[in-house]
C-alpha cells in the first residue's frame, strides 16, 4: 500500500506520542482490568458532572446519557448507566462504525490488498474519463472526494443520507452514494458525507473478495474476537455492503475496547492489528476550507474535542468514543441528545476528561 506513514509528515511529527501497555497491567480481551479513580482525579467535580448527566429526568442540554465508560491506565476506573442500561445493553453506534470501517481499510492496507493512495475501486467511475475517477481511498477517508451529498438528519429536509439509509438507497447504499456527480475538485472541498463511507466499505468488500456474511466473519476474525468484541453486531444492506457509515451495534465496553486499540496504536496482547502508522494516519489533520464549522477531522476520526491531541469515534444523538493519549485514556459516552443540544454532549465530555488532568 501507499505508507500511511507519508501522508502529511510534517503534522505528523506534532502528535502526542501513543503510550504502550502499562507494565503487569492485563488486556481486556476478555474483560476489563478495574481500578480506582487515580490520585488526583477532581472527585468533586467529576462526581457533579455526572449526577447532572444521570439526573433521574434528562437534563434539557444533553438530553439523555445511557452509558459511560471511562478507562485510564488500562483499567476501567468509571462507569455508570442511565436506568434500564447496562454493561451488557448494546448501544448504536451511528457514525462511530466509519471509525471501525477505517479499521478493516488499514488491515487491509496491511495486507496490500489496498493502496488509499490509488484510485478508489468503484465500478461507477471505472471510465478514466470520468472526473471522479481519480478520487483515492485517502480522499474519501479525508471526506475530500468532491463528490455532491448532502449530510442531513433532519426528516422535512432535503436529505441523501436518509434516503440512503431508509429510502430509495437502502439496498445498495455504496451504489446510491457513488451515483452522486462531482460538485468540486477532489481534494479542494472537505465535506462530511456518510455516503463516502459506505463507498469505502464496499471497496474493502471487494478487496477482501467478501460480501454479507463472508465480510462479517473477515471482520469478527480480523478486528473484533481478537479485541474481545463479543457484542458487535455490523449490520448489511441487500447488496452485502456493510453499512459502514452508520451501523455497529456494540455494548460500552466493546466500544471502549475499539478505542483502546487505537490509544495502543493498533497493537494488541504484543501482536499488530493494524499497520505501523495506520492509527497516526487517521489523527492527522485533514485540510478544511475556511468557514468550515465541524472538525477539524483526521482521517474517519475527528480531532480535539477532549484537548488537543485526542481524537475521536462520533456518532449522531451523542455516541462517543474519544482516546486521549497524553492522559492514557479512552472514554465512551452514549445517549440520545436532541439535534439543538448536539454540540453541548463535547463540551461535557471535555469538562469530564479535564477531571482527571493535573491542577
Amino acid at each position: 500500500m501507499g505508507s500511511p506513514k507519508d501522508v502529511n509528515a510534517p503534522t505528523r511529527e506534532k502528535l502526542p506520542p501513543l503510550p504502550a501497555q502499562p507494565e503487569g497491567v492485563a488486556w481486556p480481551t476478555r474483560e476489563w482490568p478495574e481500578g480506582d479513580l487515580p490520585h488526583g482525579t477532581d472527585v468533586k467535580r467529576l462526581k457533579m458532572l455526572m449526577d447532572h448527566a444521570f439526573a433521574e429526568k434528562a437534563p434539557a442540554d444533553l438530553g439523555e446519557t445511557h452509558a459511560v465508560v471511562i478507562v485510564k491506565g488500562g483499567k476501567l476506573v468509571h462507569e455508570r448507566y442511565w436506568a434500564g442500561f447496562g454493561p451488557d445493553v448494546t448501544c448504536p453506534s451511528w457514525s462511530k462504525a466509519k471509525s471501525i470501517t477505517h479499521a478493516l481499510v488499514g488491515i487491509l492496507a496491511g495486507e496490500e490488498k489496498l493502496d488509499i493512495h490509488a484510485p478508489a475501486d468503484v465500478p461507477e467511475w471505472a471510465d478514466k474519463s470520468d472526473p471522479r475517477n481519480p478520487i483515492t481511498l485517502d480522499l474519501l477517508l479525508r471526506m475530500s472526494s468532491g463528490i455532491a451529498f448532502r449530510e442531513d438528519y433532519v426528516p422535512e429536509h432535503p436529505s441523501d443520507v436518509i434516503e440512503m439509509l431508509w429510502g430509495a438507497g437502502k439496498d445498495d447504499v455504496a451504489h446510491f452514494a457513488a451515483s452522486f456527480p462531482l460538485e468540486h475538485e477532489p481534494g479542494s472541498y472537505w465535506s462530511y458525507a456518510s455516503g463516502t463511507t459506505n463507498i469505502v466499505a464496499r471497496a474493502a468488500a471487494r478487496a477482501a473478495g467478501a460480501f454479507g456474511n463472508d465480510f462479517e466473519a473477515f471482520m469478527r476474525e480480523r478486528l473484533f474476537h481478537p479485541l474481545g468484541m463479543k457484542s458487535a453486531t455490523p449490520k448489511f444492506d441487500a447488496a452485502g455492503t456493510f453499512i459502514g457509515s452508520s451501523f455497529c451495534f456494540c455494548t460500552p465496553r466493546d466500544f471502549a475496547r475499539f478505542g483502546y486499540l487505537y490509544l495502543r496504536d493498533g497493537m494488541w496482547e504484543g501482536k499488530r492489528l493494524l499497520p505501523e502508522g495506520w492509527v497516526d494516519y487517521a489523527r492527522t489533520p485533514t485540510w478544511q476550507q475556511a468557514g468550515v464549522e465541524e472538525g477539524p477531522y483526521g482521517a474517519h476520526w475527528w480531532l480535539d474535542i477532549a484537548g488537543p491531541g485526542s481524537f475521536s469515534a462520533n456518532g449522531y444523538e451523542g455516541q462517543y468514543t474519544v482516546v486521549v493519549p497524553e492522559l492514557d485514556m479512552v472514554l465512551v459516552r452514549h445517549g440520545k441528545t436532541p439535534l439543538e443540544a448536539k454540540l453541548n454532549p463535547k463540551k461535557w465530555i471535555a469538562e469530564v476528561v479535564d477531571c482527571f488532568r493535573p491542577s
